[in-house]
């Protein structure tokens, strides 16, 4: 692809470098001045279970901690059960596989979020100022409910027992909403805990509360702002923005690709986290999208449409592609190695401004996958509009579970 897209690419290209723990970060020197004025990165994956993505993103984090100055590591995870990761992340004891499983997504109970959480702790230890290590997502919301029934008593008990029934797993297939008064049940807690306290308790009944709206939706509706997948992606969003109520805080979001994304979920009707965003805090928040050429991941497997249950997720493997409509192909061609590049400043030739506003595809996996059709399953995207940078790996192999 010899044209004048993949020469742009090129020229903006910035090397990521080593991905090993611990490697240089000279190489990413230029992002300096493409996230200047910046104060939110969100940094996608194309696969939930991929090792390479793990590694990348904590590379990127690294720069924006120890050259950016940012301040939180905010990551697709239990909002309730993050606080023991956070806990052990800023020197605390405690066991990290422990604190890992119990955040309760089998995408990040591997070894290579074990490293992550392990170089978080070595730089905390001598750090001025420590990083936090916060949970985004509703689900999964047990030690909240645990830490209401601690600090609000007995009094509170009418309250929270109607909410035992949120002390559950996430949201899996099959699945089946609870009863919507469940949520009427939450909001009634937050209103007595928002009028009698204590402080403390008054996040762990936003999280309840939070989650009682996603669990009382169905996955699928004629209407889909009726989805519970509207409401997750607009409580992510929702709690991210409440950590930058601070103007000195600055975070890095991890994130699949799509719920970064500044527009849909896979050119649907679903806002995605990033749109929000977006909206919200305008070019103070980056998304940045990670892409791969071939390689590994691990997901579980879906068959007619349906999880197929009582087996660990399987490893799927997908080969490259040579279509120009493929963007990994496309900026694979342009240079060699491993890079990243600003979709945002610069001139844009006619043709990178045709390609950047046409309908593209990129490869899109979260925790299922289909055996058959994972080498031909591609995702819409209007880089554009959903975008500001990419990164591309140009093989990944899958992620090692603990």
């Amino acid at each position: 692809m010899p044209d004048d897209v993949t020469g742009w690419l090129a020229g903006r290209a910035v090397p990521i470098g080593s991905l090993e723990p611990g490697s240089a970060l000279a190489e990413l020197a230029p992002l300096r001045d493409t996230l200047r004025g910046v104060r939110l990165v969100g940094l996608g994956e194309a696969t939930h279970g991929s090792a390479e993505f793990f590694l990348l993103r904590w590379r990127l984090t690294e720069f924006l901690v120890k050259e950016l100055g940012f301040t939180t590591f905010a990551i697709e995870a239990s909002a309730a059960a993050a606080r023991a990761v956070d806990a052990y992340t800023r020197g605390g004891p405690g066991d990290p596989r422990e604190a890992l499983a119990g955040l309760g997504f089998w995408t990040l109970n591997t070894a290579e979020m074990l490293t992550v959480l392990e170089r978080l702790r070595e730089h905390n230890r001598t750090a001025a100022r420590p990083v936090r290590f916060v949970g985004i997502d509703p689900q999964y919301p047990g030690a909240a409910l645990k830490a209401l029934r601690s600090c609000l008593g007995e009094a509170a008990a009418p309250l929270l027992d109607p909410l035992g029934v949120l002390d559950r797993t996430g949201l899996r297939q099959p699945w089946q909403p609870l009863d919507r008064q469940v949520e009427a049940d939450a909001r009634r807690l937050e209103e007595y805990v928002a009028e009698h306290g204590p402080a403390e308790a008054v996040e762990h009944a936003r999280i309840l509360r939070q989650y009682a709206d996603v669990a009382s939706r169905p996955f699928t509706h004629a209407d889909p702002l009726q989805t519970l997948g509207i409401a997750r992606d607009r409580y992510m969003a929702e709690n991210v923005a409440l950590l930058l109520a601070d103007p000195e805080e600055k975070v890095a979001v991890w994130a699949h690709n799509g719920h970064v994304m500044k527009r849909s979920h896979s050119g649907g009707a679903v806002p995605a986290m990033g749109m929000h965003l977006a909206r919200e805090f305008g070019e103070a928040y980056y998304a940045l999208g990670t892409l791969f050429g071939h390689g590994e991941f691990r997901a579980h497997r879906r068959r007619f449409g349906r999880l197929v249950r009582g087996r660990p997720p399987a490893v799927f493997r997908v080969p490259p592609v040579d279509t120009a409509r493929h963007v990994a192909a496309r900026l694979a061609a342009a240079r060699p190695g491993d890079y990243l590049v600003d979709l945002r400043g610069g001139d844009r030739p006619e043709p990178v401004a045709a390609w950047l506003a046409e309908t593209n595809h990129l490869r899109s996996f979260g925790g299922m996958a289909v055996r058959l059709t994972a080498r031909f399953a591609f995702m819409p995207t209007v880089l554009a509009d959903e975008f500001d940078g990419l990164a591309l790996l140009r093989q990944v192999s899958r992620s090692t579970p603990l």
